[in-house]
């Protein structure tokens, strides 16, 4: 006898694939990120390690900015679950627009770094700055993952595909939005704390 699926089923199945398949590419991101850090760790005895190296002012700023993305990004997931279609449309936006000033703020840091007398690569890097760059720039190419899913998702927001009965897309770009606000912190945290 063959059992047949619901909607509703079908659609719950979806989801937790779906969320599934996106934790297991978080594990793998989380688990490279601790090998860069720890590589920084074990680097941090070197004669040539920089010792009162100070990480750029606007590398504060772009982590108020990216906390910013996780906070809209949920506010447009909770509007999204009462079919609040303006205010999702605003949130989303919100967060598009934080996320673009973070990748900014992150190059005005890097420009402040090298007006500090600091190189990345060449005869005037050091490995401090080398580390921090790798680390960064690694971040920053996750985060281009997700502007480009946050782009998807506009548009399918504007396709009218999501209401409080359809959020899986919002849901997932929110989860991976809030990884990426949490790898940060605590990237930022360790090159404050481990300089």
């Amino acid at each position: 006898m063959e059992m047949t699926m619901t909607t509703d089923e079908h659609k719950s199945r979806t989801a937790r694939s779906y969320k599934l398949i996106l934790l297991f590419a978080m594990a793998s991101m989380t688990m490279m990120f601790a090998g860069l850090t720890s590589a920084f760790v074990v680097s941090k005895s070197r004669a040539d390690w920089l010792k009162d190296f100070q990480l750029p002012t606007a590398f504060y700023y772009s982590t108020l900015a990216i906390i910013g993305c996780s906070v809209t990004f949920y506010l447009a997931k909770k509007a999204i679950q009462k079919n609040n279609q303006n205010a999702t449309t605003k949130f989303l936006f919100a967060t598009l627009a934080l996320g673009i000033l973070f990748v900014i703020l992150q190059f005005v840091g890097f420009g402040q770094i090298v007006e500090n007398g600091y190189y990345f690569t060449g005869s005037g890097s050091s490995i401090t700055t080398t580390f921090l760059y790798v680390v960064t720039v690694v971040h920053l190419i996750h985060l281009a993952g997700g502007l480009i899913s946050l782009l998807i998702i506009i548009y399918n927001h504007f396709k009218q595909k999501y209401n409080s009965t359809q959020t899986l897309g919002i849901e997932l770009g929110a989860m991976y939005w809030h990884f990426l606000d949490l790898l940060w912190v605590y990237l930022f945290l360790f090159l404050y704390f481990f300089k």
